[in-house]
C-alpha cells in the first residue's frame, strides 16, 4: 500500500472523538497519525493501518 506523509487516511473505525480522517505525519514500519477531529497524535504499526484503512486521499502537490 502506497501511503505518504501528508496523505489523509479514511479509516473503517472512528477515533474515540468520532472522526474517521487521519493525517499521516510519518510513514515507515509504523505511522505517526494526527486525528483531524481532536488533533491527537499517535503511532500505529503498518500492519494495523493496512488492515483498517478504507481509502487514501492524496495530498495535493505544491507548485514551486
Amino acid at each position: 500500500m502506497d501511503i505518504r506523509p501528508m496523505d489523509i487516511l479514511v479509516m473503517k473505525k472512528q477515533h474515540p472523538c468520532g472522526e474517521k480522517h487521519m493525517l499521516v505525519l510519518r510513514a515507515g514500519m509504523d505511522f505517526k497519525l494526527r486525528c483531524q477531529g481532536c488533533g491527537h497524535e499517535f503511532m500505529v504499526s503498518r500492519s494495523k493501518i493496512e488492515k483498517n484503512v478504507k481509502s487514501v486521499e492524496r495530498a495535493e502537490k505544491e507548485n514551486p
